[in-house]
C-alpha cells in the first residue's frame, strides 16, 4: 500500500505525479500567476467582470502555483464553449463536458482555469483510483501524519477540481462525492475521526467523459445520483470534420513549419478521419495535436505519407486493415493536386 510521488521537473511541464496501487493522480504546478491580463482574455466572448469566480479574493500563496499559465488558445469554431463553461461555474459551481477523445476537453478546462485565475487540481478517475487517492491517508505508524488528498485540499482551499474520465469512476468513489456536489457542500472524512470539511466558497468542479460505448474501455453509464448533480452538460465536437474545414485549425498547423497548402491538406485528412470515426468506420479521430505532430515531421523533410506512417497511421490502430484505410485517405488528399 505504498504511495509514490515524483516531483516536478521541466520535462514534466510542472506536473507532479502521485501513484498508489497503480492509480495515477496528476497536479500541475506552475509559477505564481502574473497580475497582468492574460493574452487569452481577448479571444473569447466572455464578460469576466460579470462572471468573476472569486470576487475580491486571492487564493492562498501555497496554491497559487496551481493556476495554469501559457495555455494555448482553444479553437471553438461556431461554438461558445468557454463562455458556456464559465457561466455554468458562475451559476451552478459545476458542469460536465462530454465528447470523444481529441476534442480538447482537458485543454479547455486548463484554459478556463487560467482565464478565471483558478488553481487547478486534476484527477484521472481510472478504475484503479480509490477514495483514498482522492481524500488522503495517514502515513507512517499511528495517526500523527495525515496527508490531504487533492479533493480535500481543494475543499479547504478552493479552486477548480477537474475530474477526468468521470464515467470510469468506481461507485464507492462517486458515492463519496455526492454530498460535496449537492446542497450539503461538505465531506465527512471517516478515515480521519469523522472530520467534516466544508466545500470552499470558491470551489468549482468540471467533470469530463467520453460517450459511454464499447470503444472506450472501462466507461459505464454514470450513476443517476451523481449525474443529477451536474446542472449543465456541454457536448463537444471537432472543429473541422468531414467537409467542414476551420481555417483557424490550419493556421495553427502552419506554426509547425509547413506551408499553408500543406496545412490544409493535413487538416482535410484529419477532418475526413474524424467523419469516419464518428460514423463508426475508424477507431479514432485525430486531435489537432495529432495533426500538428504529423506536420512537424513533414517540416523536417519527410514525405507526407512517410511522416504519417510514424504518426497518424500508427496512432490510429494496430490493425493492418485500418492502417490501410488511413493511407488511402491520405493518398486521396495529397495526390489529388
Amino acid at each position: 500500500m505504498s504511495l509514490q510521488t515524483r516531483g516536478s521537473d521541466p520535462a514534466d511541464n510542472g506536473v507532479i505525479h502521485v501513484k498508489r496501487n497503480g492509480a495515477r493522480i496528476s497536479v500541475r504546478l506552475n509559477r505564481k500567476k502574473s497580475e497582468t491580463r492574460s493574452p487569452l482574455n481577448d479571444l473569447y466572448n466572455v464578460n469576466l467582470k460579470k462572471y468573476d469566480l472569486h470576487p475580491n479574493y486571492e487564493f492562498p500563496e501555497k496554491i497559487r502555483g496551481l493556476i495554469p499559465e501559457g495555455t494555448p488558445p482553444y479553437i471553438q469554431g461556431d461554438h461558445d464553449y468557454v463562455k458556456q463553461m464559465i457561466r455554468a461555474l458562475y451559476y451552478f459551481k459545476q458542469c460536465a463536458l462530454i465528447g470523444p477523445s481529441g476534442t480538447g476537453k482537458t485543454h479547455i478546462a486548463y484554459l478556463v482555469a487560467e482565464l478565471t485565475g483558478l488553481p487547478m487540481y486534476e484527477v484521472n478517475c481510472g478504475l484503479q483510483t480509490s477514495s483514498y487517492d482522492l481524500i488522503g491517508r495517514y502515513i507512517g505508524l499511528g495517526k500523527e501524519n495525515w496527508i490531504d488528498g487533492p479533493l480535500v485540499s481543494w475543499l479547504r482551499n478552493g479552486g477548480l477540481m477537474y475530474l477526468d474520465e468521470a464515467n470510469m469512476m468506481k461507485q464507492d468513489v462517486a458515492t463519496r462525492l455526492n454530498p460535496v456536489l449537492d446542497t450539503r457542500g461538505h465531506m465527512v472524512i471517516t478515515e480521519k475521526d469523522g472530520e467534516i470539511v466544508k466545500r470552499h466558497k470558491f470551489g468549482y468542479v468540471i467533470i469530463t467523459m467520453n460517450p459511454f460505448s464499447s470503444e472506450f474501455a472501462g466507461t459505464k453509464p454514470m450513476n443517476a445520483a451523481f449525474r443529477r448533480r451536474m446542472s449543465v452538460w456541454i457536448g463537444f465536437d471537432y472543429p473541422s470534420v468531414g467537409d467542414r474545414i476551420l481555417p483557424e485549425e490550419a493556421q495553427l498547423i502552419t506554426k509547425k513549419g509547413v506551408d499553408e497548402n500543406t496545412a490544409f491538406e493535413i487538416l482535410r485528412v484529419g477532418a475526413e478521419m474524424r467523419r469516419q470515426y464518428k460514423e463508426g468506420d475508424l477507431p479514432y479521430g485525430p486531435s489537432l495535436g495529432d495533426l500538428m505532430h504529423w506536420a512537424v515531421l513533414i517540416s523536417d523533410g519527410l514525405d507526407p505519407l512517410a511522416a504519417a506512417e510514424e504518426t497518424i497511421i500508427a496512432l490510429t490502430s494496430d490493425s493492418v486493415e485500418v492502417q490501410g484505410d488511413v493511407r488511402r485517405i491520405i493518398e486521396s488528399v495529397f495526390k489529388s493536386d
